[in-house]
């Protein structure tokens, strides 16, 4: 029924009105004067379309669909994927660099808060109002969402974890390691249940913003399913969401000697253990939620389209990527095929 009701309201209104929205950013993002940004910019959103649709589908989380928290899911998710993007291009300036980038995500959601210079310490500086005007739009519609007071203190929380993202980019391995464990050890204190890296790459990830943005388009919300989906989200679904993305990319992050989250593992198979183990969780956890099977479609289309790339289908990976589509449910067995034919389809087979 979760699924059919998805299915109904991504298909039939969904993805006409995301594809409506990222043709208006898109639009913006080719006037960038500056050209590694609107490189920067135009790269995340054509690489990086399955982002932005999945973000999207958690506006079938409410009861009634909501064109405002359409557009702000796709905002917010645009803007996520340009910072990590245009940040990496400037990773050689240092962290300094990285974190006043990313306060972005927070002043996003964050409409009481001045909106800040993000590109003072960037290389390239004039986007042409790129960055603000998504930063705008997320706060307009935040404050016009009917409960937004309600999960502000908690989207806010997230959103500042989620600036770990600026160490993620250290180009010394030895440094940038010890930066998240120091991060991690600051920010969950006494927290045993996860390794400091797996603190780190749950915070990373913004699935629980997004969440919380989509509970707040629900006039009737109250304060307590706010913090259980906060406590589901994180670490638990965007930890699922960061070690697949991670899983996904291992070969191509390997060759390029960027940050892998998941080769902080001992070895591949212990890591496609793990990251099993964690997608258990992640289900679990959402289950509980008041609406449980909605949630459960999100997160098994998520690990269905992470594991529906050509990457991990390779013969090296293909029985690991096997064994966690069946750990994950038969809902995700039955999307990987269908994610795959839209990858085809968007010309997503490797992103």
């Amino acid at each position: 029924m979760a699924l059919a009701r998805a299915a109904i309201r991504e298909l039939g209104w969904g993805l006409r009105s995301v594809s409506h929205e990222v043709t208006h950013w898109r639009a913006f993002a080719a006037g960038i004067p500056d050209d590694a940004l609107r490189h920067d910019a135009l790269e995340a959103i054509d690489c990086k379309r399955a982002n932005i649709d999945g973000a999207a589908l958690f506006s079938t989380l409410p009861c009634v669909r909501s064109r405002d928290l359409l557009r702000l899911l796709v905002a917010y998710e645009i803007l996520a994927d340009f910072l990590d993007s245009t940040s990496e291009r400037g990773a050689h300036i240092g962290k300094v660099n990285g974190v006043q980038l990313h306060r972005a995500l927070v002043e996003a959601v964050d409409p009481e808060l001045c909106v800040s210079d993000y590109y003072r310490y960037h290389p390239w500086c004039d986007d042409g109002g790129y960055i603000h005007a998504l930063v705008g739009t997320c706060r307009a519609i935040c404050l016009r969402l009917p409960s937004y007071h309600v999960v502000q203190p908690l989207v806010t929380r997230a959103a500042h974890l989620a600036q770990v993202l600026a160490l993620n980019h250290e180009e010394d391995t030895r440094r940038r390691d010890v930066m998240l464990r120091a991060w991690a050890g600051a920010n969950f204190p006494g927290e045993s249940e996860l390794a400091w890296f797996e603190w780190t790459a749950g915070a990373s990830a913004w699935l629980t913003i997004l969440a919380l943005l989509a509970l707040a388009a629900d006039p009737d919300l109250d304060a307590g399913e706010a913090e259980a989906t906060y406590a589901a989200y994180l670490p638990w679904v965007s930890l699922t969401g960061t070690m697949l993305d991670s899983y996904g990319d291992a070969e191509q992050d390997a060759a390029h000697l960027d940050h892998s989250y998941i080769a902080h593992y001992s070895s591949a198979e212990v890591a496609a253990r793990r990251v099993g183990e964690i997608i258990r969780r992640s289900l679990e956890e959402v289950a509980c939620l008041r609406d449980g099977a909605r949630h459960l479609v999100i997160v098994s289309c998520m690990t269905a389209m992470y594991l529906s790339k050509d990457s991990v289908r390779e013969s090296g990976t293909r029985t690991r990527t096997t064994r966690l589509i069946h750990t994950a449910g038969p809902l995700t067995r039955l999307l990987v095929p269908v994610l795959r034919a839209w990858r085809i389809v968007y010309d997503q087979r490797t992103t």
